[in-house]
């Protein structure tokens, strides 16, 4: 057998870990949890672990692997240096030589929404493209950016947190990230039902949602299809705002294309056609005609990403 490649998603309650081969086939997916105890001390040991057991079960050693690639919930640089990653309880730090030192294997690491994209751009929604934008809508709104098939990093490592733009006036509330008025604070699954949560409040229209004992962002997108008047409201100030950061980073990055993934991109061609809608409104004219398209890796695309980063 030719030489292998790790690609490791790590997230906040799962690693999601990937055997490639060199030209790029997957030959193995697994997922080990990440243990956050100890200040997240314990990761990169059972990671270190997990690939010991791999190689063993494939007769293989560490002159037998290229190289590990990384995906982390947070900034980080080119050299591999973590720039805090809060979800996983980690500070300042090079992860990828820890990593490297533990296991005798060379090492690459990027923030993970980045490593999404570019799983993408390899093999799912941004294949036919020479760059691209992903978005990730889930819990939180991450974004990468993909310029001539390599990811950005940002000088401080915190290139496209497009979550953490500061578009909301009048918000309250402060994000996770300690700001107020962040676009993740009313376009990610927790923002979409929070905004919902509140208009049910504020209104007396009638809507289908005052029946649902848990409302979900699932829920509010399956309603607007059907009509209701409140859940469409909901959706139309949702998308609004992507709209609008859409625009924002396409004013900066001009990309060929966006590609929308995330648990929430589940809601198909009505989110993406509404996004589109209100892209349009807001881009910049030379830009108007950026496709927007849905991302095809679903929770593999991170895993993928961090493989192609060791590929080149």
């Amino acid at each position: 057998m030719s030489k292998v490649v790790f690609g490791i998603d790590v997230g906040g309650t799962t690693c999601k870990c990937g055997t490639f081969s060199e030209d790029g086939r997957l030959l193995r997916k697994d997922e080990i949890p990440t243990r956050k105890d100890e200040g997240g001390s314990l990761i990169l040991p059972d990671i270190r672990d997990y690939i010991n057991g791999v190689l063993s079960d494939m007769n293989l050693t560490k002159d037998d692997v290229t190289g590990i690639g990384m995906g982390v919930p947070g900034a980080c640089l080119e050299d591999g240096t973590v720039n805090k990653c809060i979800n996983l309880g980690w500070g300042v730090f090079n992860a990828a030589n820890v990593l490297s030192e533990l296991t005798g294997i060379p090492v690459k690491i990027g923030n993970d929404a980045n490593m999404a994209a570019l799983g993408e751009f390899w093999v799912g929604g941004g294949l036919e493209y020479n760059s691209m934008v992903m978005v990730t809508i889930g819990t939180g709104v991450g974004g990468g950016v993909i310029i001539d098939g390599k990811p950005l990093y940002g000088y401080y490592g915190a290139a496209a947190e497009i979550g953490h733009m500061p578009l909301v006036d009048g918000e309250t509330e402060r994000c996770n990230c300690g700001k107020k008025g962040c676009l993740e604070q009313v376009a990610s699954a927790t923002g979409i039902v929070r905004t919902a949560n509140r208009m049910l409040t504020e209104s007396d229209m009638p809507s289908s949602l005052r029946a649902v004992p848990y409302i979900s962002a699932k829920v509010i997108f399956d309603e607007a299809k059907t009509g209701d008047a409140l859940a469409i409201q909901v959706t139309e100030y949702v998308c609004r705002y992507l709209g609008k950061g859409l625009a924002c980073a396409a004013a900066m990055v001009d990309p060929e294309v966006f590609v929308i993934g995330g648990g929430v991109s589940a809601a198909g061609e009505y989110f993406i056609n509404l996004i589109e809608k209100y892209y349009k409104e807001y881009a910049f004219h030379a830009s108007r005609d950026t496709k927007i398209v849905k991302a095809s890796l679903g929770n593999d695309a991170g895993m993928y990403g961090a493989a192609k980063l060791i590929l080149g």
